[in-house]
């Protein structure tokens, strides 16, 4: 009766070489069907001018795109998030060979009491030229 009982647990849920090799391989990792991300793709921020900030200063721009004709720039950066960081004013300085833009951002004075997280966000704002930029280039003032 022994005998039997030790061909018994010892034959009972003991599987053939193969499927115990299958049984330990390790797991292949499931594939995505589409990639994942984890942020939205949309567009750069559209701001205007606060005229208001405090702490002003420089940045340069990243992209300037002739609009409008060529009448107006399309200028896109990068920055912080308002009211931490807030596009101040735009000075635009024509001649007849070059047109320099040069932005200037700063705080909000409604940033007071406020937690201001360090992201990059792209924003955007358009300018408008006295006459139509042609074959003038661009410069930025920042620089």
């Amino acid at each position: 009766m022994l005998a039997v009982s030790v061909m018994l647990v010892t034959g009972c849920g003991a599987a053939p070489p193969a499927e115990r090799a299958a049984a330990t391989a390790p797991a292949q990792p499931p594939v995505a069907a589409e990639p994942v991300t984890t942020m939205p793709t949309k567009g750069p921020e559209p701001v205007k001018p606060t005229g208001n900030a405090i702490n002003v200063h420089k940045v340069r721009w990243t992209n300037a795109t002739p609009v409008a004709k060529g009448r107006q720039i399309k200028l896109t950066w990068w920055s912080g998030v308002a009211p931490c960081t807030v596009l101040d004013r735009v000075k635009v300085k024509e001649t007849a060979k070059q047109v320099t833009i040069t932005l200037y951002e700063g705080t909000s004075p409604k940033a007071k009491n406020v937690s201001c997280i360090m992201i990059a966000i792209e924003k955007t704002t358009t300018v408008k030229l006295k006459k139509a930029l042609g074959n003038r280039k661009l410069v930025d003032g920042s620089r």
